[in-house]
Formats: structure tokens, C-alpha cells, sequence
């Protein structure tokens, strides 16, 4: 079984920063791929940013790209999200997720945490 949590949401005003954490736990876990995902107020999910596991080949949705950066610390089982420059359309619920394998989607998600941004 794997488990993971996110956490580090919360209400910041615009131009603020926050840091989002997704840590894993369970089973001995190798992902190809861990990913940002954010579902804004009535909108369907869409992808933020994800990397590599093995590496560090990174995407960003053009969106958020020069403001918020993934990372990942595979010694502790742990992705990031840094997120400036914040603005209130990036207020959404906020998913970390994995994927095991290059022939699946994503089969791993966390329980989201809420990311609200005041203008």
C-alpha cells in the first residue's frame, strides 16, 4: 500500500509564496513520474508541474512556469512545489500524485490540500 500526503496549503494574499510538501509512504516505492495537479473552483483538474524520479526532467503548464518550481528529495521520499508570485487564479486544491510505470497513468494520489489566494 502507498499513501500520500500533501501538506503546506493554506490562504496567502497575491505575490505571496507558498511551499507545498508531498511526502510518500508505504511499500518500497519507485515512481517514473510524481506530479502537481490542482483542481480550480468548478474546473476540471488540470496538470501544474511533475519530474522525473530518476532524474531531474522537469514540466511546467505555462501557467505557472517561471514561478512555481518542483523538486524532490528521493532519500526522503518527498516532492515539492515552490510556489511565487501567487495569484488568485491559482486558487485551487492542490493533488500530489505518482505514476509507477510510463504504460499507466497516474495510480497514486494524495488527498489534496486547499491553496487559496486573496487579491
Amino acid at each position: 500500500q502507498v499513501q500520500l500526503v500533501e501538506s503546506g496549503g493554506g490562504l496567502v494574499q497575491a505575490g505571496g509564496s507558498l511551499r507545498l510538501s508531498c511526502a510518500v509512504f508505504g511499500r518500497t516505492f519507485s515512481a517514473y513520474n510524481m506530479g502537481w495537479f490542482r483542481r480550480p473552483p468548478g474546473m476540471e483538474r488540470e496538470l501544474v508541474a511533475r519530474v522525473r524520479w530518476t532524474s531531474n526532467i522537469t514540466y511546467y503548464a505555462d501557467s505557472v512556469k517561471g514561478r512555481f518550481t518542483i523538486s524532490k528529495d528521493t532519500t526522503k521520499n518527498t516532492m515539492y512545489l515552490e510556489m511565487n508570485s501567487l495569484k488568485p487564479e491559482d486558487t485551487a486544491v492542490y493533488y500530489c500524485a505518482a505514476q509507477d510505470s510510463p504504460l499507466r497513468d497516474y495510480n497514486y494520489w494524495g488527498q489534496g490540500t486547499q491553496v487559496t489566494v486573496s487579491s
